[in-house]
């Protein structure tokens, strides 16, 4: 049967120290020469892309979504900053090892499909087993009719693209995309021509891969499939905002969303793991991302009280931050799986909360309604009965 579980990836060191993103771009910069002058099409990305995520990158046209892409697929070059993809830093790669392996880790689908119109659909995903010297004839034909089956078309193998829909098309572009098994698929507006029922069925098939561990990064106009991916990036004027904090804090303006987000620094903690504890010094703001989050408190006696469960897009830290004390709860990674946040060191909050009096107030609110419930758990706790704990 067909494989669709990610190669085994090896990380440089440098890929280890940016916390083992399968796609990390550090301060990336792309500059077009133009008759008025340089255009910047991408101005100082960072962005960290993990292992079996399905990311949708989204903007207003000329925003500088199909320049990101370019940019992970190695099809363009960044001015300045680095590219690391599966460990590789692919930004220093010359245009034949490029090709190499973009062939091997990497399969990409086009708005408008890309399939040769002489060759056959089968021959058509052959062809990046062929140009990577990847198997023999007969292997290439049956992985080709696997790929095909996983998508919904291998009964329209030896047909012409031009008497397929393009439903069936981008679908044959899918299995092409497969077709060495790369553990990354990026996507460009691949329902941009398709309708809307033939789009939830390509849809359908990107989850099906991600749910089996392949990592997706799609850029799409359409805000219904947007709203589906486990992640979504918002591309602004060559810039990033990172979506959930558009959700978690409304009042922030455009500006505001990009200085914060280019400020974020993303951490990973496994399932059950410390991501602060209570007592130590406070020395960032977290938000949750990905993955769910236990809070706890002891009181006097060391007893631990159980006080809250957060998950994606909620934050904390701000509490002891804004009062300037040590932290006063502990936050658990949850024991089901890994979480990640993204946090703001205590110099960017206070910034992050001068910028902006109503997000300020709405943490202000949130903080207190929160110190009230943990000073009330404590006082309790610190004079009940052991017997009844």
């Amino acid at each position: 049967m067909f494989n669709i579980l990610p190669k085994k990836i090896v990380l440089t060191d440098t890929a280890q120290d940016t916390g083992k993103y399968l796609i990390k771009l550090n301060n990336v910069v792309k500059a077009y020469k133009t008759e008025a002058g340089d255009f910047l099409a991408l101005k100082n990305i960072n962005l960290s892309i993990g292992s079996g995520e399905f990311v949708g990158v989204i903007g207003k046209s000329g925003s500088g979504k199909s320049t990101l892409i370019n940019m992970i697929t190695g099809i363009d070059r960044p001015t300045k900053g680095e590219v690391y993809v599966a460990g590789t830093p692919i930004h220093t790669l010359n245009e034949g090892r490029m090709a190499q392996w973009r062939g091997h880790n990497m399969g990409i689908v086009f708005q408008f499909f890309q399939l040769l119109p002489i060759l056959t659909v089968i021959e058509n995903v052959m062809l990046p087993m062929d140009f990577c010297g990847l198997y023999n004839p007969r292997q290439r034909k049956e992985k080709a009719l696997q790929a095909l089956g996983m998508v919904g078309v291998a009964e329209q193998a030896n047909k012409l693209p031009s008497q397929l829909s393009g439903g069936e098309q981008q679908r044959v572009a899918i299995a092409r995309a497969l077709a060495n098994d790369p553990p990354i698929i990026m996507a460009d507006e691949p329902t941009g021509n398709l309708d809307s029922k033939t789009s939830a069925i390509v849809f359908e098939v990107f989850e099906k891969l991600v749910a089996n561990g392949k990592t997706i990064v799609m850029v799409t106009h359409d805000s219904d499939l947007a709203k589906k991916v486990t992640r979504t990036i918002i591309i602004a004027d060559g810039e990033i905002i990172e979506e959930f904090l558009t959700r978690a804090f409304p009042a922030l303006t455009q500006s505001q969303l990009i200085w914060t987000t280019a400020r974020l620094k993303n951490q990973r903690f496994p399932a059950g793991s410390s991501i602060i504890n209570q007592y130590e010094p406070a020395e960032n703001f977290f938000i949750i991302t990905q993955g769910e989050a236990d809070v706890t408190v002891k009181n006097e006696n060391g007893e631990e009280y159980h006080i809250a469960h957060l998950g994606k897009g909620e934050y904390f830290g701000g509490i002891s931050l804004i009062r300037g004390c040590s932290n006063m709860t502990t936050v658990r990674a949850d024991n089901q799986g890994e979480v990640e946040v993204a946090c703001l060191d205590k110099a960017a909050f206070d910034q992050f909360l001068n910028q902006s009096p109503a997000t300020r107030a709405a943490i202000q609110k949130t903080t207190d309604q929160r110190f009230k419930s943990i000073a009330a758990l404590t006082e309790e706790t610190d004079h009940a009965d052991p017997s009844l704990a």
